[in-house]
C-alpha cells in the first residue's frame, strides 16, 4: 500500500508550481478539489483524510465522487469535468513515481467527461447586486470588511481566488485608485475602481489594523482570508437582501455569480466583448462570448439592422360553417 499523503504534497508543491509553472491560485483551486476528494473518500473508509492509500483512490472511488458532488453538493456537469480533470493531472504525476498503480492510473484516465447543455449563465441586476451590498452593517468593523469585499469581487469582477489573494502592495488609492491582480495562468491585469468602490476600501483599511496577514482582507482571527470564508459571508447577507428584494428569494448566490453580473453589465455599457475580456483576465475571447448568448440587446441590435423580407400580402377566407363542422374529427 502507497501513503496518498506524500504523492499529493510533491504534486502540489513541487510538480504543479516549479516544474509545470502553475500559479499559486491554479494551486489552491486544484488544492480545494482535492480536499473535496479526500474528505468523501475517508467518510466513505471511515479512516483519518491523512491515512488514505494510493490504491484506494481508484477509479470506483472517483466515479463516487463525482457523483457526490453533483447531487449531494448540487454542484453542475461543468464543476463536475473540472474536478475530474484535477484528478487526471495528479494520476499522470503518479504514473511515474509509482509505476506500479499503471493499471489503476489508466483506468481513471478512461473516465469520460461528462456531456451537458450549456445553458445561459445567470446573473444579477443592479438592483440585486445594490440590495446585497446595502446588507452589511458599515456600522461595524466586519461590516466594513464584508461591504468592501462584496463591492470589490464584483466591481472588479475577480476570481474568489483571486480576491482573498489579493494582497495589500497590490493595491493603489493615489492618484487613482486601482488594483494589480495576479490572475489565473500567471496573468496579471491592472483594474482600475470606481470611486465608490475605492470609497469602500478606504474605509477597511481605516480599521483593518496591522495583522500579519498580507492579504488585503482577513478574518475576525487577523488571518488570511479563506474562499470558504467568503462564501460563507456572502451567503449571509444574500439570505438577508432577499428580505428587500424578492427576486434574490430561493436563490443561491456564488462569487462567480458576482463575477458573470459585473460581465454582463460591462458588455451592455461597452458593447464591446473585447473589453470584457481583458476586463476579466481571458487568455481566449472565446471564453467571454458565453456573455453575448445570455445578452439580447446585441440580438436585438442585429434584428433592428436587417431588412425583413417583403411578402405576399392576402386575406384569410374562413371556410362555410356547416363544411368546416364536417371537417373537424366527430368521431366519440
Amino acid at each position: 500500500m502507497t501513503p496518498i499523503a506524500p504523492l499529493i504534497t510533491g504534486f502540489l508543491r513541487e510538480h504543479m508550481p516549479h516544474q509545470r509553472g502553475y500559479s499559486p491560485l491554479s494551486c489552491d483551486a486544484y488544492a480545494h478539489g482535492f480536499r473535496l476528494l479526500f474528505a468523501f473518500a475517508s467518510k466513505r473508509l471511515r479512516t483519518q483524510p491523512s491515512r488514505l492509500q494510493l490504491e484506494q483512490i481508484d477509479a470506483d472511488m472517483v466515479l463516487a465522487f463525482l457523483s457526490h458532488i453533483e447531487q449531494d453538493r448540487g454542484n453542475s456537469p461543468a464543476t463536475r469535468n473540472l474536478r475530474l480533470a484535477a484528478i487526471k493531472a495528479f494520476m499522470r504525476y503518479v504514473e511515474f513515481k509509482c509505476p506500479g498503480a499503471l493499471q489503476q492510473v489508466a483506468q481513471i484516465n478512461a473516465i469520460p467527461g461528462k456531456r451537458h447543455d450549456q445553458k445561459l449563465i445567470r446573473h444579477l441586476t443592479m438592483e440585486e447586486v445594490r440590495a446585497v451590498l446595502n446588507t452589511p452593517d458599515i456600522r461595524t468593523r466586519l461590516g466594513i470588511r464584508d461591504r468592501a469585499m462584496l463591492h470589490l469581487c464584483f466591481a472588479a469582477g475577480l476570481r474568489v481566488s483571486e480576491l482573498v489573494g489579493l494582497t495589500l502592495d497590490r493595491v493603489t488609492l493615489q492618484p487613482s485608485a486601482s488594483i494589480l491582480v495576479h490572475g489565473k495562468g500567471r496573468r496579471e491585469r491592472s483594474l482600475p475602481l470606481w470611486k465608490e468602490t475605492s470609497r469602500d476600501l478606504r474605509a477597511w483599511l481605516a480599521v483593518r489594523g496591522t495583522p500579519s496577514a498580507p492579504e488585503l482582507f482577513v478574518n475576525a482571527q487577523g488571518g488570511a482570508m479563506t474562499r470558504d470564508g467568503f462564501e460563507y459571508i456572502l451567503a449571509k447577507h444574500a439570505a438577508v437582501a432577499a428580505r428587500t428584494c424578492p427576486t434574490l428569494v430561493g436563490r443561491t448566490l456564488t462569487p462567480h455569480l458576482l463575477r458573470h453580473s459585473c460581465a454582463v453589465i460591462m458588455l451592455q455599457a461597452t458593447r464591446d466583448i473585447r473589453k470584457v475580456a481583458l476586463w476579466l483576465g481571458h487568455a481566449d475571447i472565446r471564453t467571454t462570448e458565453v456573455y453575448l448568448r445570455m445578452d439580447p440587446t446585441e440580438k436585438l441590435e442585429a434584428v433592428e439592422a436587417v431588412i425583413p423580407p417583403e411578402l405576399r400580402r392576402g386575406r384569410f377566407k374562413a371556410p362555410d360553417a356547416l363544411i368546416a363542422s364536417l371537417l373537424t374529427d366527430i368521431s366519440p
